[in-house]
């Protein structure tokens, strides 16, 4: 049995992650010493294992909770219903993605046509760019027009 402090030292959590996850009703706390504290075994730290991996793939806790009573109860669900919900995780991932590189695409061409020169920044072409709301054209920069 562990008490908070031990179990939130192997699952690499701190014991305020711990009562969050009790709270949202993820984890349960029934066995208790005769001092009150909570006492914890390793059903709980594989839980908490689970729990804590999930997050780190970036499910939310509604997908976790689904993936738990998965867990918990396999008579009653399938390997679909699991697949179903890493799919939708996946999509958000792949979304996320497709954008950052929407992103990254437009910071290299706002970078590219600033010459980074160390002249007043009052016909920045990074700064017009940003001003006008738009990705600029060519290079407008100072010391190149």
């Amino acid at each position: 049995m562990y008490k908070i402090g031990q179990l939130a030292k192997l699952a690499d959590v701190t014991p305020d992650t711990i009562r969050f996850y009790e709270k949202q009703q993820m984890m349960d706390h029934e066995i208790r010493t005769e001092g009150g504290f909570r006492l914890y075994n390793d059903d709980d730290l594989q839980r908490l294992r689970f729990i804590r991996y999930g997050r780190q793939l970036g499910f939310s806790l509604d997908s976790i909770r689904g993936l738990l009573s998965i867990r918990i109860d396999p008579e009653h669900h399938t390997c679909q219903e699991s697949k179903a919900i890493v799919a939708r995780r996946l999509d958000e991932v792949n979304g996320m993605i497709a954008e950052l590189q929407t992103i990254q695409r437009s910071l290299e061409r706002l970078a590219a046509t600033c010459c980074g020169d160390l002249h007043s920044s009052a016909c920045c072409s990074i700064l017009e760019a940003l001003e006008k709301g738009e990705e600029p054209q060519v290079e407008i920069c100072c010391s190149k027009g």
